[in-house]
């Protein structure tokens, strides 16, 4: 019986399929349709806990402070990088403990709790690179496609989770790529082709505001099962 993708004997035989000698990072990445940094996480956290770290539930998890500051203090004394420590103390994504640091080497407090920005209204978007989209991708699908635990875990909005996933489903990696190309600065435009590019994106915003509206439409009719 052949495993399905993205379930937990799927990572694992593609993790011991490294181990083994039988591919490079890189080369069971092209294969398996799957990040080289995602696939760098998993032999990770297999060195670190063996298959066991695998069948832990990530889920949205709670951090306490001083567990949070026991695994930056790691990092930064070298006990390991940070993706050693994430496989190590078994921490839902990577993200999080770069977060951690920041803060920390920003002298902020890092508490037991940090309220995340509404997912589903958000509207600032931070640039992702395609190793990221990957792996937010295979994170979403690997837990039952939640988009909104998605979201939160990687500080991104619902709305973005939501595309990269249909692309992904789609277009496979390839719609997960960056085509935009490069842009002409509005400084380069002429007065027609900065009217243009103005209604291009009024355009754009519109839709998305379509698709979040049907999007958090369906979320409350499930919610309200």
């Amino acid at each position: 019986m052949s495993k399905s993708k993205h379930s937990t004997e799927w990572k694992i035989e593609i993790v011991k399929k490294y181990l083994s000698g039988e591919g490079s990072y890189e080369r069971l990445s092209r294969a398996y349709g799957i990040g080289t940094k995602t696939l760098k996480d998993w032999v990770h956290k297999y060195r670190e806990q063996g298959a066991a770290g695998f069948w832990r539930g990530a889920g949205n998890r709670h951090y306490s402070k001083e567990f949070k500051i026991k695994c930056v203090e790691a990092v930064l004394q070298g006990e390991g990088s940070v993706d050693d420590i994430v496989a190590r103390y078994n921490i839902s994504a990577r993200e999080l403990l770069r977060r951690w640091i920041m803060k920390y080497n920003a002298n902020m407090e890092l508490k037991d709790y940090e309220p995340k920005r509404e997912v589903y209204m958000a509207e600032a978007r931070r640039k992702t690179t395609l190793d990221e989209r990957r792996e937010i991708v295979d994170y979403c699908i690997s837990h039952n496609n939640d988009y909104k635990g998605t979201a939160s875990q990687y500080d991104v909005s619902y709305s973005q989770v939501y595309s990269w996933v249909k692309k992904y489903r789609e277009d496979g990696e390839s719609g997960l790529e960056d085509k935009r190309g490069h842009h002409k600065s509005d400084e380069e435009l002429s007065e027609l082709e900065r009217l243009r590019r103005e209604n291009q994106r009024l355009k754009k915003q519109l839709e998305e505001r379509d698709m979040l509206c049907e999007l958090l439409k369906k979320v409350r009719e499930l919610e309200g099962m």
